[in-house]
């Protein structure tokens, strides 16, 4: 599945939870939940966060990083179970750092 066409069917997966937004980068897309990103579309494919709760929902998937020089990500293999994943994504939010307050010029 090419990335567009995994992006679209993943905003399809997670219509069970509000406030899911997602931004073009390099290439691949980052997932935001409340504001919060959780994983994102990289060459290897859909990958989120290291958390507690992402390794509880996901514990025998790869970590790798998703691209040279990055920190490891949890590689996300199924990405047919639209509940599970929404819960996971429900249970990440807390362990998820909050965003960079950008600074002004």
């Amino acid at each position: 599945m090419k990335n567009k066409e995994l992006h679209n069917y993943l905003i399809e997966q997670f219509k069970h939870i509000e406030h899911i937004t997602s931004i073009p980068m390099m290439g691949g897309y980052i997932f935001y939940y409340k504001g919060r990103i959780f994983g994102g579309i990289y060459e290897p494919g859909f990958m989120v966060k290291i958390t507690k709760a992402s390794k509880k929902y996901l514990p025998n998937a790869d970590m790798m990083p998703p691209y040279k020089g990055a920190k490891d990500l949890i590689l996300v293999d199924d990405v047919d179970q639209s509940r599970l994943l929404c819960e996971m994504i429900i249970h990440m939010y807390d362990e998820l750092p909050e965003p960079k307050k950008r600074k002004k010029i």
